[in-house]
């Protein structure tokens, strides 16, 4: 029963503070010749609903998925996907003090871009 309730936990959302649904974005890190590159899978938020900063070599990405059409008055029959605020924090092996980021939404799908650090 035990493994029951561990397997079942890895396919249901987290739950926060009065059961609120907490949405965890995925992220993907790449390194290439150029710098680094943050994937973070943002399928329907609007992309003036993003945050990025940054700390020391913590990234956090923060923002909201909203439900538009229940916003709207529809009256929903069945619900799957994980609508709350989010942030979403991950350390980095470099610095990101100084460093200029770039950022691109395309397809649902956020890219940050963070150069070579200079003389590494």
């Amino acid at each position: 029963m035990k493994r029951d309730r561990i397997i079942h936990s890895l396919f249901l959302p987290a739950v926060g503070r009065l059961g609120e649904l907490c949405w965890r974005p995925a992220v993907d890190l790449y390194r290439g010749a150029s710098g680094w590159i943050v994937k973070c899978d943002l399928a329907g938020v609007r992309p003036d609903e993003i945050a990025v900063r940054t700390s020391g070599r913590i990234l956090t990405i923060q923002g909201s998925r909203r439900d538009h059409l229940a916003e709207s008055g529809h009256c929903h029959y069945r619900m799957e996907i994980s609508y709350s605020s989010f942030e979403r924090s991950i350390e980095l092996p470099i610095s990101l003090d100084q460093v200029e980021l770039a950022t691109e939404y395309k397809d649902g799908m956020l890219l940050i871009y963070i150069p070579k650090e200079t003389g590494t």
